[in-house]
């Protein structure tokens, strides 16, 4: 157990910060998976750029790692170009 004023604070920074993250994760991978459900190349073509803002906005907050990010964004390029 945390015994400075300091460490109890940053364990309560910390709780907060990890359910931020993992809300922010989760609304990624549910778009992610709303994205790769579609099967016409407009709508996709729409929504890519939404999706790689979302992407590069966790990426940027070190959310997920850049260079999952840039693998999530080369996949999902791929996707729409195949259709």
């Amino acid at each position: 157990m945390a015994h400075h004023k300091s460490a109890k604070k940053r364990i309560r920074s910390s709780e907060k910060r990890r359910v931020e993250n993992r809300y922010y994760a989760k609304t990624m991978r549910n778009a992610l998976r709303d994205f790769r459900a579609l099967s016409d190349k407009t709508a996709a073509t729409e929504r890519l750029p939404k999706m790689v803002s979302i992407i590069d906005k966790l990426a940027k907050r070190s959310v997920i790692h850049k260079n999952k990010a840039s693998n999530l964004k080369s996949k999902l390029m791929r996707q729409v170009n195949a259709m």
